[in-house]
């Protein structure tokens, strides 16, 4: 690189004491000190320490931000937060400045909207690209500032031509860092919410860039594919690899049989692309979309989740017979979850000699193009060859899950394309289909019929509580002993959760378990994975028998592919709208569902854990860990 210095100084990495940081919650508290602060002739008192930012939301005043971002560590880099502290010589960032002593300040005067102006005038001198054909438009923070303060020129210029080449490699993700404005929001996200550090700011002033490791394609660094910094990221600079063509393409054809299936989170989320509040399940609308839309038959993942359970709650107890009974010592305890290919890609990046201990269910997706391909075929006499198998997801990883080489059992590809929620809300609009405002409909035959457990996957700690709902009942022949069956101590949004169930009885099969305590562990978001992991490591997790963990914060409601905004409090309403859709299902455990029971019967015919299932269902850790991304 020259003589240049390859890192730019980002103050957002700096030490605490290099840089203005506000006190922290905990900290507020064991000061247990008020200040007072006028904001815009409003006087308030708020703890010692809060921002000004945070202050003047309190009082449902409105600053301006960009760099700023609720899930993120502090950065105060784009300055569009400015406003005018009395006594101070120069505006200041009302994100990073913290409020110690009584102050006035004024969120707006001729030299605020000036600053402003000029901030956003020099984010949109670098900003490359046409806004209508942009995947962000009508949701671009940088469009919406530049309309609010009427900005319509370009005061100090604008590049002609992109700078920088895009980046497909990824099968997940795009990257055009043309349309950057250095927020540093999605190398925040990398390194702080998620740790996995694929994302840094190079070089400094004028020739600054966000880049990979090395400046490599995203294909060839340790990115897992949760798409988190696309959630975060305020313009079009990062964006999911879109699908949708293809898919308009094979529903075109008459000689294509296209299905669809639809995990649990985008049911509660989608309703966000069309003006709903977050939280406003439209399950039964969104299946008339997808019918309207054109897709031949609409199915639900919350089928194969409840097969998920049967299959890995199998695995657990088997792994725990082996252990406890047997004696093996080369059982791998804990078990992991494997629903999620984002957590799962992060293990085989960083801890690949732990791979043993995550169970080898594939996740609903898979297992759905598996048996969609099969058994599905089979019975309504269509070839393999002429499905075009099409899931709904709130995640950007799942592209990336569906072409690694390994999900082929079925003999073909098992599923051809993931779409995002927004993706497909935007194949709702292209139709000018009104989904608010359409009549319900139910999933079609048979793949159609799905739990309530199936369904509280998508938020953190669901799978552990669907888990517990059937291996509780099998163990003990009794149901889970919670109140309408919420299973309290495993849900929330706290970053890592632990739960005690004790087996008072047993029956016979699993006897060897009455008076034992079964120990779990959930966790959410891969800063919180690496954390386990290093538990593990440490031999602080040989007493625990089962660990959920998501890649996304919030579980699947939070997904890399879900709605824009995102923050913690619309991952809560979203969580809310599928409990309570839970809670109002004819089936609320996995080993219920009536399909689950007849493709056993009919198909999967040694059981769960069995031959068929293992060919179909599950998957080796030699293919995961050999391949980690590369396309051949």
């Amino acid at each position: 690189m020259d003589n240049k210095k390859p890192f730019a100084e980002d103050t957002s990495r700096a030490p605490v004491s290099q840089r203005t940081q506000p006190v922290g919650e905990a900290d507020k508290k064991a000061l247990g000190a008020t200040v007072k602060a006028v904001i815009d002739d409003v006087e308030i008192t708020v703890p010692l320490g809060t921002t000004i930012l945070d202050a003047a939301k309190e009082v449902n005043i409105k600053i301006p931000t960009l760099c700023h971002h609720d899930d993120l560590c502090l950065a105060g880099v784009c300055r569009m937060c400015v406003v005018e502290v009395e006594g101070e010589r120069t505006l200041q960032a009302a994100c990073s400045y913290p409020i110690f002593r009584p102050i006035k300040v004024k969120t707006y005067s001729p030299a605020v909207r000036r600053a402003r102006r000029n901030i956003i005038q020099l984010s949109l001198r670098r900003h490359y690209g046409e806004c209508y054909s942009c995947a962000r438009n009508n949701n671009c923070e940088l469009q919406t500032l530049a309309k609010e303060y009427g900005v319509t020129t370009y005061k100090f210029g604008h590049v002609s031509e992109p700078q920088y080449k895009k980046d497909f490699s990824s099968y997940s993700l795009e990257r055009d860092m043309n349309k950057c404005v250095l927020c540093r929001r999605c190398v925040r996200t990398c390194i702080d919410l998620q740790e996995v550090g694929v994302l840094e700011a190079a070089y400094r002033g004028s020739e600054t860039k966000i880049v990979t490791y090395l400046d490599k394609p995203l294909t060839d660094v340790v990115c897992i594919n949760c798409g988190q910094c696309i959630n975060r990221c305020p313009t079009g600079a990062l964006k999911a690899k879109d699908p949708s063509q293809v898919v308009w393409d094979a529903i075109e054809d008459p000689a294509k049989h296209v299905i669809i299936q639809t995990a649990p989170s985008p049911r509660a989320a989608i309703g966000e692309e069309f003006g709903l509040p977050a939280g406003t399940s439209v399950t039964k609308k969104m299946n008339t979309a997808l019918k309207r839309v054109g897709f031949d038959k609409i199915f639900d993942t919350n089928f194969t989740a409840d097969l998920t359970i049967m299959e890995e709650g199998t695995e657990l107890l088997l792994r725990l017979k082996k252990a406890l009974v047997d004696g093996d010592k080369n059982v791998k305890l804990p078990q992991f979850t494997s629903c999620s290919p984002g957590w799962v890609k992060y293990i085989e990046h960083f801890y690949p000699e732990k791979l043993g201990h995550v169970s080898s269910c594939k996740s609903p997706q898979q297992m759905f193009g598996a048996i969609v391909k099969t058994w599905y075929a089979e019975r309504n006499n269509i070839d393999p060859k002429n499905i075009v198998s099409v899931s709904l997801m709130p995640c950007s990883a799942k592209k990336f899950e569906c072409e690694r080489p390994e999900m082929n059992d079925s003999g073909f590809k098992d599923v051809d394309y993931a779409l995002t929620t927004r993706e497909l809300a935007g194949m709702i609009k292209e139709c000018g289909i009104d989904l608010p405002n359409l009549p319900d409909s139910d999933f079609d035959d048979p793949l159609g019929i799905g739990s309530g457990a199936a369904l509280i996957f998508g938020a953190t700690g669901g799978v552990m509580e669907a888990a517990l709902r059937t291996a509780y009942e099998i163990v003990t022949g009794e149901e889970v002993p919670f109140k309408k069956l919420r299973i309290t101590p495993v849900r929330g949004m706290e970053g890592i959760r632990t739960a005690e169930i004790p087996i008072k009885k047993a029956v016979k099969d699993w006897k060897f378990l009455e008076s034992a305590t079964l120990k779990v562990m959930i966790g959410h978001g891969t800063a919180n994975a690496k954390k386990i992991m290093d538990m593990l490591c440490e031999g602080k997790l040989d007493d625990y028998h089962f660990i959920e963990i998501m890649a996304c914060p919030g579980g699947c409601l939070g997904g890399g592919g879900q709605p824009i905004p995102t923050s913690p409090a619309i991952r809560e309403a979203r969580a809310r709208a599928i409990y309570a859709e839970d809670e109002g299902l004819p089936y609320r455990k996995s080993h219920e569902n009536p399909i689950v029971t007849q493709i056993y019967k009919e198909f999967l015919t040694d059981g769960p854990c069995g031959h068929k299932s293992h060919k179909l269902l599950h998957t080796s850790y030699t293919a995961r860990g050999k391949w980690i991304g590369k396309k051949k």
